[in-house]
């Protein structure tokens, strides 16, 4: 995109009188000819008004300059006099007038010989202004002299001989401003103005010093240079500079500037000799010591540098100085400058641990970053001569060398930096530690003995192999990885990790990762192909092996993987490869093709979904290319087209729908053939439930809508320039889909129609108004010709639809569509849609009056609304109007703001009379006329009217002050409720009279402004007692509790943003100060709305009150900072000031909520933080931090009232601070404070400190650790290396060791009394989520040793969750190449024989240590080699040690942790233990198994364990023998005795413990999926291991535990039912008929879980398909028939919108599989009334609300008999839409096949008409929806009544058309006659009886009606063709 630049804004000098008469006097004096017409022109320059003529004049000036001639012209007065007036013009203009340019070259333009006359001048000028001692002249001044230094040569000259003066002025500047931000805290614009003088400031005295460098240095050599006046003056700026660097007030901009500016001037003093590199050093380590190199001069300027106090950051940007100042490139180095440039990068290591904010981190990294770019240059000496330097072994100096080479201290230090950085959350600090890494491997390059061949340096060798040994989820590695390829290239990699593209491709489905991978990928695979080229150079032999490593595995992912996993590819990756390799496409499209079908797993996109991602790729890069005759190359056929556009996959529908829209080039053609496939593809996708997949297809929708317009503009042009018909056919071809497409839309727009195609509709006609308008002329395509009255209609109905969305896109669509459509300039058609707007505004539904401010929005841009007013307050007989206005301020007026005024004055009359209502009873006006509704409406209006341009200002100023004073009535009427001790619970929701009682006192304990008689008598008003507005007809009202509290909260809500957008929009108003504003709100009423919000932040106790006052606060505080009032700016810090006084104070007699998480307070202290601008120091929330954390610490003096309550108050506003994402990284240096608070407050004694700080310890988890990223809660995801956490959070080093320290004293489980330190889970928890790293190598730096022992004593505890949290955390501290040896440690800890003084909670604890040590060593990728494993073999411990997993431990949870242990060795491969010794234990493992209590009972307490730990021991005997059975047998040698295995696996289905059958058949079930998958059974027989099915099938029928029962029938619904006929139940054989009702009797008593449920009806589906097919229906034997009919009627059942998720699922894959067998054969198996239920329960399931049981039901269209497909209809998986519409037409289809149309008829008829019957008793809705507000009808939003009646009528009139006669009985008829007409009359009288506009009052009954009324049109259709 071309960014225009912006042009210079040009402006006239305009002078005062007097000064202009001055100038014109100089200029009217005696003169020679040529002065005479110079200062003609120059006075004619001044007297101008045009800007423009002036640079003209000036410009003219300057031409006449230069033709003087010094032998014809004198250098008298008028000549000075024209070059003075010059060059006070100079000095005048600002900086950026484009007239201060034009001066400056009529200055330049003058001769040699006047040159010296002119520097006079101008010096003469610039020394005059810079003596002022006006502060607002500063910053002129400083642009003034940065000007002369830009290119200016005598305005350089003028400031070399002005040179000290001009420092003077920078010094006296700087003073200044230092002293001035002092007393700026708080004046955020101000000081933020004053920050960018400040830095203009200092980069101008910089610019001057460097472009001085002569004077200055000529200035130096003098022998007096200490005492001469420029020496003073550049050590009066070093001090200034100093003062900047160690005032952590500044910015960090201008502190980085400043450390620069030392340097510098340093430099300029000095000289380039070798004292600078040393007494630069001496500034970086805070170093006075060395001797006399420091002048006098340099420690009284810099003192403050030279203090150990000083901020930590002012080493950081003195070095930064150094990097930039000091000259590094294309020279020799003395050794002075090689030592600071080894020094520098020590310095910036050393601040890794002390700085804390974000931004100064990000400033170390730059840093690093331009210090690693300046050693690559420094190493790489160029500067010798070609020959020499052939001649040289190594051009790097030696100590760089050796300092700088790979695995020296430095550059170990450096990688450890990345490696803790380049996970930072910062972007920024990612970049920069990936680029460091970059110039790191370059220096090494330079450094080492490999320049030639890298890959043959081990130092690179072994950094590779350690990075791709990393987990991938660290983003980090992939930056590094791909610096890597460029250094060593691809191929090298490749050899390393052949699997690395697959590897990849697999991480691509990650949102977070899948760019990281990509751009690895794009490395490797541009790499490789550079790499081939060069090796194959005869052509594309190359292509081939390309194509193997690259396109191959991504086909297969694109094949197979889940749609979820591979969308990124085709944002991030494909189109890289195609630009890379365009001619791969011809190739994957032929792989594609050839891929067999089956390809398609469960939720993947098969090989045409591949396809169609490929092509959609290449297109969009323009390697696809598309013409009239062949779509795309002919590369896929036009039926795949319409296949994939209605695929069942929303992803491969997509990837079609942008391989028709997207083009490379917009003003491409759109074909005829691409606007049949858009017909075919748009009604079946417009209603769609995902978000994602709606916003693609408006967003590809609208690329084919700009195509349409850009190429039919291209085709107009042609047009015009010649005609030809060829290009108006396309033109006519463009009107026409246009007008479908329209056409499409609006029909969709039905009473009904869902959420979603409404949304879809609306979006795609706006974007039609956009793109081509709605027009009715004869230019471009007069789509306005094509929107009816009816169309109109709808998409104003539209408004009245519950979701917000639909109503705004509405309103913005009628303002588009023609007038003449709409009709809104009826006066009549006005004025009734405006009383219904007034009438929803005062409705106690909330969604009303959301409808009536959308309607009022659409009448304000109505001229005739006005009068339409009028007419509605006339009709209400009430006497008041709008006030009138002058005629001369409605001229100035619009039509938007009039209206806008009159609304407003009218709304704000009707709530003047309501809030007198509600302050009399506010029962009365939560019944009829709730206040929120007229507030909402008011805020809507407002939000229409642009305020910056209002006329009527005098109105406005009155309408604004009235309107603050009824917010604050209504907020007065409904605070008692909203602030009460319990809101929610205010008015009981009980109808007994006996409630009363209980009422009265609650409304006593408030003192609300209601009458307590009131509700001592029932609690339905008397209509006596309600006003004319309230509602008429004598209609009594309901009050309920949840009307009163809506109420109430609602109008808090309304209160508050509509207070919040008068002050966010209005301007202000200062009558004292600028009378002559066009302001509205003045100061004062803005602090009053101020005061208004803090009280109802602090005293709110309704979280929906303050939450939504936080929200106008916030718009508010937004007002503050923008506003130029001094006192407003203020504001925020004196409130901020205030409430954490009263906090701290916790008087006896503050109102603040100490509850409810201290309720409003907390946001009050947001809103006021996040309006402090993040680019400023941030000094408020610094100080507000300071603050809470020191009171969220425990106070010395224990806990008393006075330090609980602020405590709590703290701990709860921290929270919420560190929640808050606005205040971005600026909150993270106080994580540490904060989780220090967090874990000292569990010390409290007070349940509300223990309970406040639990809340922050788990925001401070997700802060540090990240939002959760996956199930499992101990993901690496969410956890970070011990390094990176110590390292952005050091303060917590020291505090959580001497809190283990203490917490592990108080564990000591010998005493037996457990003794349980309050903070000790929280440590563990913390600790947990470390975890080592291998880049951290053979030794950690930062001291992590010391938690160890403690950690492991904390496993002693005798509290079992603190001994396993104590293992967990263990793991972290143990490096991977340790954990041998550390295990072993611990194992010699356990006795070798059992004794009295044995502590079983110290083994234990020692055991689950060993346990995770292990099962993280196992699974961890980047472990030692199995060779190095025979120095630590653990069989030596493990021996001795056998003893406790045999019945001599009396303990069973020791046994059993050792069980584990014992299983976790034998199990696995490869483990810690020699082969030899490794067969052994196995053997005793298994021995021990066998003589256990779970094999080998000795008796009843044996076979019954009840004792503690008995069932988690059962647990671990049943894992290892699984693992012996089932899971990994080829590892043990089980003894050779027939049966063992098959007598082992039968204990553990036998066993009486339910826990153990239940893992042993879950273990059963998952080695059957997975030998499923594989398509293979390594064992004999149905089973992959040694079970025989008898087995299971008993268990099934006597199993009583409904887990197992479950699980049970899982695994045998997925052994193929040949196997389990005939059924086993012991030595009984039980038949197919029998099993069945068995099973359906359990399936009709197991509601109570939905597992055993769902399992049941799979298997007795298979049992009923079984049966039907083996037997014909003539021979099925009653017992049969009325077994199908039970199932029948539960299929039937579970299908019902009532049932849970999975039971649908199920029914949805049980009638799937049934499609072939019962309800397409030919034989009819159930008959023809249960096949059509089923149908039925397929139909109902295809238009489910959830999407997965709709793709469920959907893919019965793949089970459809090949016999009985059509052709021309899309096969395979399709989208439910498309699925059901097949499935009405395959019924159809059906019925004459079975010959049974008329029966068909019959049924789909009745389909037709409905089961539901419409409610004629209307008049009680209401009262029902009154008093359930939020019940809004129908759960099910997806599903289209009026759109499944029409499909059915549609098929129907086919089926009859087909079916001449289908000879339906004439009783049959006459019944659905009589039916449809029951149904004609009550849809009449019902419509009769609903209100004026009731598409807006009575939505609901109206949708109803509609439906009830098209169905039976249909129906009586259909009838009478029948008849």
């Amino acid at each position: 995109m071309v960014v225009k630049k912006k042009t210079p804004k040009v402006e006239a000098v305009v002078l005062d009188y007097v000064k202009l008469k001055s100038l014109t006097d100089s200029l009217s004096v005696e003169g020679d000819s040529r002065s005479i017409e110079l200062a003609q022109v120059l006075k004619d320059s001044l007297s101008s008004p045009d800007p423009v003529e002036q640079i003209q004049l000036i410009s003219k000036a300057g031409v006449m300059l230069e033709q003087l001639r010094e032998d014809e012209s004198s250098t008298g007065p008028l000549l000075h006099a024209c070059l003075s007036t010059l060059a006070f013009l100079y000095t005048t203009l600002p900086a950026k007038n484009p007239l201060k340019r034009a001066v400056a070259s009529a200055l330049h333009s003058g001769p040699d010989w006047l040159e010296e006359k002119t520097v006079g001048w101008l010096s003469e000028c610039l020394s005059s202004s810079l003596s002022s001692t006006n502060t607002d002249h500063f910053s002129h001044l400083t642009d003034s002299i940065t000007s002369c230094l830009d290119g200016f040569k005598i305005g350089e000259k003028c400031v070399h001989r002005l040179l000290t003066e001009v420092l003077q002025f920078f010094q006296r500047t700087l003073n200044y401003y230092v002293e001035q931000n002092r007393g700026l805290a708080g004046r955020h614009v101000a000081q933020a103005q004053l920050m960018q003088s400040c830095l203009a400031v200092v980069k101008a005295s910089m610019l001057v010093v460097q472009r001085s460098q002569e004077p200055i240095s000529s200035a130096m050599l003098s022998a007096s240079s200490d005492q001469s006046d420029l020496h003073q003056v550049l050590c009066g700026l070093l001090n200034c500079y100093t003062c900047i660097l160690t005032d952590e007030e500044f910015l960090q901009t201008v502190q980085s500037t400043a450390g620069m500016a030392v340097v510098l001037f340093i430099r300029s003093i000095m000289g380039n000799g070798d004292d600078v590199p040393v007494i630069v050093a001496g500034l970086l380590q805070c170093s006075v010591d060395a001797g006399d190199t420091v002048p006098q001069w340099l420690r009284l300027s810099c003192a403050g540098l030279y203090d150990s106090s000083r901020p930590a950051a002012v080493a950081l940007y003195l070095s930064h100085g150094a990097l930039a100042m000091l000259s590094w490139r294309g020279k020799t180095h003395s050794p002075q400058t090689e030592k600071l440039l080894l020094l520098i990068p020590e310095v910036l290591l050393s601040l890794d641990t002390r700085v804390k904010e974000s931004s100064t981190v990000m400033v170390v990294a730059r840093v690093l970053t331009l210090w690693s770019g300046l050693a690559v240059d420094c190493v790489q000496v160029d500067t010798c001569p070609p020959l020499l330097r052939s001649s040289l072994d190594d051009t790097c100096p030696p100590l760089l060398r050796s300092s700088l080479v790979g695995g020296s201290p430095l550059i170990a230090r450096l990688h450890h930096h990345i490696y803790a950085h380049w996970e930072h959350p910062l972007d920024g600090v990612r970049h920069q530690t990936r680029t460091l890494f970059q110039n790191l491997l370059k220096i090494h390059q330079h450094c080492s003995d490999h320049k030639s061949d890298p890959t043959t340096d081990p130092y690179i060798s072994q950094l590779t192999r350690d990075l791709l040994a990393l987990e991938w989820h660290m983003k980090g590695k992939y930056g590094t990885l791909a610096c890597l390829v460029e250094h060593l290239g691809a191929d090298y990699l490749l050899k390393l990790d052949g699997g690395l593209p697959s590897r990849l491709l697999g991480l691509m489905g990650d949102q977070t990762l899948a760019p990281y991978a990509s751009d690895l990928l794009e490395k490797l695979f541009v790499s490789h192909k550079a790499q081939l080229c060069v090796r194959f150079r005869d052509g594309h032999a190359w292509i081939d092996g390309w194509h193997k490593v690259w396109v191959t595995p991504l086909l297969q992912v694109l094949c197979t993987a889940r749609l979820d996993q591979t969308t990124y590819i085709l944002d991030y990756f494909l189109p890289k490869l195609l630009r890379c390799n365009p001619s791969s496409l011809s190739h994957m499209v032929q792989a594609l093709q050839e891929m067999p079908s089956c390809t398609e797993g469960a939720g993947s996109r098969g090989a045409l979904g591949a396809l169609m991602t490929c092509l959609r790729a290449a297109r969009s890069q323009g390697v696809l290319r598309s013409d009239e005759e062949e779509l795309w190359g002919g590369l896929v056929s036009l039926p795949l087209m319409r296949q994939a556009l209605v695929h069942k996959h929303d992803q491969v529908r997509m990837d079609a729908l942008g391989l028709l829209c997207e083009s490379h080039r917009s003003t491409e053609k759109l074909s005829r053939k691409e606007m049949e496939l858009i017909r075919h593809f748009l009604p079946f996708n417009l209603n769609s439930q995902s978000p994602g997949v709606r916003q693609q297809t408006v967003s590809l929708l609208k690329k084919l809508l700009c195509r349409v317009k850009d190429s039919a503009q291209l085709l107009q042009k042609r047009q015009e320039q010649h005609e030809n018909d060829r290009d108006q056919q396309v033109l006519n071809m463009y009107q026409e889909f246009l007008c479908w497409f329209c056409e499409t839309l609006f029909q969709v727009l039905h009473p009904g129609a869902s959420f979603s195609r409404c949304l879809m509709a609306l979006h795609l006609l706006l974007l039609i108004a956009e793109l081509f308008t709605f027009n009715t002329g004869s230019v471009g395509f007069a789509l306005g010709e094509s929107v009816s009255v009816a169309h109109a209609q709808a998409v104003l109905y539209c408004l009245a639809n519950n979701f917000l969305e639909v109503k705004q896109l509405a309103c913005n669509l009628l303002q588009k569509l023609p007038p003449a459509a709409v009709r809104l300039q009826e006066p009549e058609r006005l004025q009734s849609l405006l009383q219904v707007a007034l009438n929803l505004s005062t409705s106690t539904k909330p969604f009303d009056s959301v409808t009536a401010a959308h309607l009022l929005n659409l009448l304000l841009h109505q001229p005739g609304l006005q009068d339409a007013l009028l007419g509605c307050i006339q009709e209400q007989n009430i006497p008041l109007r709008p006030p009138a206005l002058n005629q001369s301020q409605v001229s100035e007026a619009s039509t938007l703001e009039q209206n806008t005024l009159a609304v407003v004055q009218w709304l704000m009359i009707c709530l003047k009379e309501e809030i007198l209502k509600a302050e009399s009873s506010l029962l009365q006006a939560s019944a009829c006329c709730p206040l929120y509704g007229r507030a909402h409406c008011i805020t809507a209006v407002l939000q229409q009217l642009n305020t910056g341009s209002l006329a009527l200002l005098s109105q406005w100023r009155a309408v604004v002050s009235e309107l603050i004073g009824l917010c604050y009535r209504m907020s007065d009427v409904v605070s008692p409720v909203v602030q009460s001790s319990s809101p929610e619970g205010l008015i009981p929701m009980d109808t007994e009279s006996e409630t009363s009682a209980d009422l009265q006192k609650i409304l006593q304990e408030i003192q609300p402004r209601d009458s307590n008689d009131f509700f001592t008598s029932a609690r339905e008003l008397d209509p006596s007692e309600t006003s004319h507005n309230s509602g008429s007809d004598g209609e009594a009202y309901r009050v309920t509790a949840q009307m009163v509290l809506v109420c109430c909260w609602r109008t808090m809500k309304e209160v508050s943003m509509l207070l919040g957008h008068l002050c966010q929009s209005m301007n202000l108003y200062c009558p004292l100060t600028h009378p002559d504003s066009r302001g509205v709100i003045t100061e004062d009423q803005v602090e009053g709305v101020g005061k208004y919000f803090r009280e109802q932040l602090l005293q709110s106790r309704h979280r929906g009150a303050f939450e939504l006052a936080y929200v106008g606060f916030v718009r508010l505080t937004e007002m503050l900072c923008r506003s130029g009032s001094a006192t407003l700016q203020q504001l925020p810090s004196h409130w901020l000031k205030e409430v954490l006084e009263e906090v701290k104070s916790s008087d006896p007699s503050s109102k603040l909520c100490a509850t409810r998480r201290s309720a409003g307070i907390p946001f009050y202290i947001q809103a006021l933080l996040s309006s402090e601008p993040k680019s400023s120091s941030c000094g408020l929330l610094k100080m507000t931090m300071r603050s809470l954390t020191a009171l969220a610490m425990p106070s010395n003096d224990g806990a008393t009232e006075s330090s609980t309550v602020p405590q709590v108050h703290a701990l709860n506003i921290l929270r919420a601070l560190y929640r808050d994402t606005r205040l971005g990284e600026n909150i993270v240096p106080f994580v540490s404070e904060g989780m220090q608070a967090a874990i000292l407050g569990f010390t409290s004694p007070v349940w509300a400190v223990r309970n406040s700080s639990t809340l922050l310890f788990s925001t401070l988890i997700t802060r540090i650790f990240g939002v959760k990223k996956g199930k499992d809660e101990h993901s690496k995801k969410n956890r970070m290396t011990g390094r990176e956490f110590f390292t952005r959070f050091p303060a917590l080093y020291p505090f959580l060791l001497s809190q283990l320290q203490e917490a592990a004293a108080s564990v000591n489980s010998d005493s037996g009394q457990v003794k349980l330190h309050p903070s000790l889970f929280l440590l563990l928890l913390v600790l947990g989520r470390l975890y080592p790293s291998p880049m951290d190598g053979s030794s950690s730096p930062l001291g992590l040793a010391p938690f160890m022992p403690l950690i492991i004593r904390c496993g002693r505890s005798a509290v079992y969750r603190t001994r396993e949290m104590a293992a967990r955390a263990l793991v972290p501290f143990v490096l991977v190449t340790q954990v041998p040896s550390t295990i072993q440690t611990l194992l010699e800890e356990l006795p070798e024989v059992p004794g009295p003084g044995i502590q079983q909670n110290h083994i234990h604890g020692t055991l689950l240590q060993v346990l995770s040590l292990l099962r993280s060593y196992l699974t961890d990728t980047h472990r030692p080699q199995s060779e190095n494993t025979e120095d630590c073999d653990l069989s030596s411990a493990i021996f001795p040690r056998l003893w406790l997993a045999t019945r001599r431990n009396l303990c069973l949870v020791t046994r059993g942790a050792f069980l584990d242990l014992l299983g976790c060795l034998c199990g696995c491969i490869p483990v810690p233990v020699s082969e030899s010794p490794l067969k052994k234990l196995r053997e005793e493992t298994l021995h021990i198994l066998m003589a256990s209590e779970l094999v080998a009972p000795q008796g009843p307490d044996d076979i019954d364990l009840s004792v503690p730990g008995a069932t988690q021991y059962l647990q671990s005997l049943a894992h290892i023998a699984i693992s012996v059975c089932v899971e990994s047998p080829h590892l043990w040698e089980c003894p050779e005795a027939d049966g063992f295995q098959r007598d082992l696996l039968e204990r553990l289905l036998q066993c009486p413990h339910y826990e153990v059958r239940l893992f042993a058949l879950e273990q059963f079930l998952k080695r059957l999926q997975r030998t499923e998958d594989k398509s293979q059974h390594c064992g004999q027989g149905p089973l992959p291991f040694e079970l025989s099915v008898s087995s299971l099938t008993s268990l099934a029928l006597h199993e009583t535990y409904p887990a197992c029962q479950a699980k049970v029938l899982q695994v045998l619904a997925v052994l193929p039912l040949s196997s389990l006929l005939p059924w086993r139940d012991g030595m009984m054989s039980l038949s197919c008929q029998e099993v069945l009702e068995h099973l359906l009797t359990l399936l009709e008593t197991s509601t109570y879980s939905v597992e055993l449920y769902c399992a049941t009806l799979s298997l007795t589906s298979q049992l009923v398909v079984h049966l039907a097919e083996s037997t014909p229906q003539q021979e099925l034997s009653e017992a049969a028939v009325v077994c199908l009919s039970r199932w029948g009627a539960l299929v039937l059942q579970s299908c019902g919108e009532e049932q849970p998720a999975e039971v649908k699922l199920m029914s949805a894959e049980v009638l799937v599989k049934a499609v072939p067998t019962l309800l397409t054969a030919p034989a009819l198996p159930l008959g023809i009334t249960h096949t059509v239920a089923l149908w039925k329960c397929l139909f109902t399931l295809l238009q489910d609300e959830d999407q997965d049981v709709r793709d469920g039901a959907a893919d019965f269209t793949c089970y459809i008999p090949i016999s009985l497909h059509n052709t021309g209809v899309a096969t395979g998986a399709v989208s439910p839409p498309v699925a059901l519409e097949m499935g009405v037409g395959l019924l159809c289809q059906l019925f004459q096949m079975w010959d049974h149309v008329a029966a068909g008829v019959v049924n789909l008829i009745e389909w037709l008409l409905g089961d539901e019957q419409l409610d004629t008793h209307c008049a009680e809705a209401p009262d029902l929806d009154e008093e359930f507000l939020f019940e809004k009808g129908d759960l099910n939003l997806w599903a289209e009544p009026l759109l499944w009646a029409r499909m059915l009528h549609g098929h129907l009139s086919a089926l009859l058309r087909v079916a001449y006669s289908p000879g339906v009985r004439a009783t049959e008829l006459d019944r659905l006659s009589a039916i449809a007409n029951s149904n004609f009359l009550t849809a009449q009288s019902s419509m009769k009886a609903l209100p004026a506009l009731f598409q807006f009052s009575a939505t609901i009954v109206y949708g109803k009606t509609t439906l009830l009324k098209e169905r039976t049109s249909l129906a009586q259709s259909l009838l009478e063709t029948l008849g």
